[in-house]
């Protein structure tokens, strides 16, 4: 690797103090086993909800991978992310069904109650909005996710107010 390369690389990720202790019953499962970086990245994603530069660094220290392979592998594939996200997730579906029935319209609606855009976070650390390709809901047609569950038949302004919705109850408390 060349010179100040590694700490080029470093800089792509969030710099964020977190508790390692919580890596370790991961390494302890996958220990031994090579091959599992990517399943340790998964569960370490789960664990932290991105990949810290520290839990970047302590997996290579105890794997013995080289920090630029553990480095390279998180910055390689989709999945991983290298910034916290919000306590819920938009994905916004950006497929054919959806486009052909106002994604487009629904994103600019979403985008603009929370004042952000697409793969980005709200600064209250509240949502995080991303595009995909497909979530496989063409039936249901604009759709969008959110943590999990599906919204469809979306028009710009029943999104707004899903949106709204989530906000007025975690004002409530009523959202944990």
């Amino acid at each position: 690797m060349c010179d100040g390369c590694e700490k080029k690389l470093e800089n792509s990720f969030e710099d964020k103090t977190v508790d390692l202790g919580m890596l370790d019953p991961i390494l302890d499962e996958f220990k031994g086993q090579t091959g599992s970086v990517i399943s340790i990245l998964q569960k370490t994603q789960d664990v932290y909800g991105f990949l810290p530069l520290d839990a970047l660094k302590y997996i290579a220290d105890k794997t013995g991978n080289k920090r630029a392979k553990i480095y390279g592998i998180a910055t390689f594939y989709a999945q991983f992310r290298l910034d916290p996200v919000g306590k819920y997730v938009i994905l916004q579906c950006q497929g054919t069904a959806c486009h052909v029935n106002g994604s487009k319209e629904v994103s600019y609606a979403i985008c603009d109650e929370l004042n952000i855009n697409p793969g980005g976070t709200t600064e209250d650390n509240m949502f995080t909005v991303e595009d995909v390709a497909c979530l496989g809901c063409c039936s249901l047609a604009p759709v969008i996710m959110i943590n999990g569950e599906a919204y469809g038949k979306l028009t710009p302004d029943s999104a707004r107010k899903i949106i709204k919705d989530i906000y007025n109850k975690e004002k409530e408390g009523a959202v944990s």
